[in-house]
C-alpha cells in the first residue's frame, strides 16, 4: 500500500536532488511554484468541481425530460448521479493510493504504461476543448437572446472567446474557487428564475398546471437516437470525474476528498433533479434545450443575463485545465510550469489564447447545444466517468478474488458500470450521429459559422 507518508518521503527526496541542481533564484521560484499550487482544501475543492460540473448540464435536463419522461427522467438523474459520486470515490481512492498521478493521464499510464497516457491525453485534451467549445456556444445563444437584435452571431461567438479568454488567466485552481461563489450563485439564480417563471406563467395560463402537456413516460415516437441523446445529456451533467485528479493535486489534505465528493454529488443529483422534473411539469413538450429559453422572452432574458457568471467561469475553468495539461508538459522539466515568472506567464498566456481560439472554432463548426454536448458525453464522458474508474477499481482497489465474499458485490457493481459506459460509447455515439446528420437534412440548425445561433 502506497501511504502518504510514502508520498511525503518521495517528494522530500525528489525535492532534495532538485536542490542539488538550482541557483538560490531556481529554488525560490520553485518553492513559489509548489505553494502556489498546493493550497486547496475540500471546501474550495467542493466550490471547483461545482464550477466545473453543475453549468451547462442542468440547463439540458428538463428536454431530457421531455423526451424520457417524468418517470425515467428522475429513476436516471438520481441513478446516474449516485454511480458518478461512486465512481468519483474510485478515482479520489486512486489519487490516494498513487500520490503520483497529478492527471487523468497519468492515471492511464498507470493502468497500461506509454500508450494508456498518449489515449487518455487526446482524450481529456478533445473533451475539455469541445466541454469549452459548448460554454462558448451558449454564451452566443445568451447573448443573441438578450440582446434581441439582428447582431451576427458570430460576433457575440467571438464576444464569448474573449470573456472565456479573461477568466481562463489564472492558472491555479485554488484561484479559480474564489470564483466558483459566483458562479454557484449564478446558476441558482438563473435556475430558480427559468422555474418560477414558468410556474406562474404556466398557473396564469387556460386550465392552470392542469393543462400542461407533461408525461410520465416517454414522448410519443421516441427514436432511439433520441433516447440516447437524451441520457448522454444527463451523463454529461455528472462529468466532473473527468478533472479530480488534476483538482486534487492541488489539495493539501487529499484524503479529505469524500467530503467533496459527497457534498457535490448530492447537490448536483437535488439541483438536476428538481430542475428537470419543474421545467418540464410547468412547461410541457415544449420546455427548450438550453432549459433558460423557456422563460418566456423577458424572464429568459433576464435569466440569461444572470446566468452570465455560469457560462463563462465554468467555461473557463475547462480551458485551465487544458492549459494546465499542455503547458505542464511542455515545460515539464523546468520552472516555467510554474506560471510565477515572465516566461512562465507569456508562454501560458499564448497557450490559453491558442486554446480559447480552438474552443470558439468547435463552437461555430458544432453549433447545436443537444448534440455538442451528447457528442462529448458519448466519445469521452462514458470513459472518464465509467469505464476507467471500474477498470481502476479491478485493478488498484479490489483486494483478493474478485469473486470473494467481500468483493463479489462490488465485482458485480463494477462490472455493471463498465458495460454502461461500453454501451454509451458505442451507442450514444452513433445516435449524435445520426441526430446531427437529421438536423442538417431537415434544416434545423445553422450551417458552420453562421449568422443564427441554435
Amino acid at each position: 500500500m502506497y501511504s502518504k507518508k510514502d508520498a511525503d518521503v518521495d517528494q522530500i527526496g525528489q525535492d532534495v536532488t532538485l536542490d542539488a541542481d538550482m541557483n538560490d533564484r531556481e529554488k525560490q521560484i520553485y518553492q513559489g511554484g509548489m505553494e502556489k499550487f498546493n493550497r486547496l482544501g475540500w471546501k474550495r475543492l467542493t466550490i471547483v468541481l461545482i464550477v466545473e460540473a453543475v453549468a451547462l448540464g442542468s440547463l439540458s435536463i428538463p428536454q431530457t425530460f421531455a423526451t424520457l419522461g417524468m418517470v425515467a427522467g428522475v429513476i436516471c438523474c438520481v441513478g446516474l448521479g449516485l454511480i458518478a459520486v461512486y465512481t468519483s470515490y474510485i478515482i479520489g481512492q486512486v489519487k490516494v493510493k498513487f500520490p503520483h498521478i497529478s492527471n487523468y493521464p497519468e492515471a492511464g499510464r498507470q493502468m497500461f504504461g506509454r500508450w494508456g497516457y498518449e489515449i487518455l491525453y487526446l482524450m481529456l485534451c478533445l473533451e475539455l476543448l469541445l466541454s469549452a467549445g459548448s460554454h462558448c456556444l451558449t454564451g452566443t445563444i445568451a447573448f443573441t437572446n438578450i440582446t434581441d437584435s439582428n447582431v451576427c452571431a458570430v460576433v457575440f461567438g467571438v464576444v464569448s472567446a474573449i470573456i472565456l479568454l479573461i477568466f481562463a488567466i489564472p492558472p491555479s485552481f485554488s484561484e479559480m474557487a474564489i470564483l466558483g461563489y459566483i458562479d454557484f450563485a449564478s446558476v441558482i439564480l438563473a435556475i430558480g428564475i427559468t422555474i418560477i417563471g414558468t410556474g406562474v406563467e404556466a398557473t396564469n395560463s387556460t386550465g392552470g398546471l392542469a393543462a400542461v402537456n407533461w408525461s410520465a413516460w416517454p414522448k410519443e415516437g421516441i427514436t432511439f437516437a433520441d433516447a440516447f441523446i437524451a441520457l448522454s445529456n444527463i451523463i454529461f451533467a455528472y462529468s466532473f470525474a473527468l478533472c479530480q485528479f488534476s483538482f486534487m493535486d492541488e489539495m493539501h489534505t487529499p484524503t479529505d476528498f469524500p467530503k467533496s465528493i459527497w457534498a457535490l454529488g448530492l447537490a448536483e443529483i437535488l439541483i438536476y433533479t428538481l430542475t428537470g422534473a419543474l421545467c418540464y411539469a410547468f412547461v410541457g413538450q415544449d420546455v427548450q434545450s438550453p432549459a433558460l429559453l423557456s422563460a418566456g422572452s423577458l424572464l429568459s432574458r433576464v435569466a440569461f443575463g444572470v446566468a452570465l457568471p455560469v457560462i463563462f467561469i465554468s467555461g473557463s475553468i475547462n480551458t485551465v485545465v487544458l492549459g494546465r495539461l499542455i503547458h505542464g508538459r511542455i515545460f515539464e522539466n523546468s520552472n516555467i510550469r510554474f506560471v510565477n515568472t515572465k516566461m512562465g506567464w507569456t508562454t501560458w498566456l499564448v497557450v490559453v489564447t491558442v486554446l480559447t481560439i480552438l474552443e470558439f472554432v468547435v463552437a461555430e463548426v458544432i453549433p447545436f447545444f443537444d448534440d455538442l454536448l451528447s457528442i462529448i458525453s458519448s466519445l469521452f464522458v462514458s470513459g472518464f466517468t465509467f469505464y476507467f474508474p471500474a477498470i481502476m477499481w479491478f485493478m488498484f482497489i479490489r483486494q483478493g478474488s474478485m469473486f470473494s465474499s467481500q468483493n463479489i458485490f462490488l465485482t458485480v457493481v463494477n462490472g455493471i458500470i463498465f458495460a454502461i459506459g461500453i454501451i454509451v460509447l458505442v451507442a450514444g455515439t452513433y445516435a449524435s450521429v445520426v441526430d446531427i446528420i437529421n438536423s442538417y437534412a431537415d434544416g434545423t440548425v445553422g450551417g458552420v459559422f453562421s449568422c443564427t445561433s441554435s
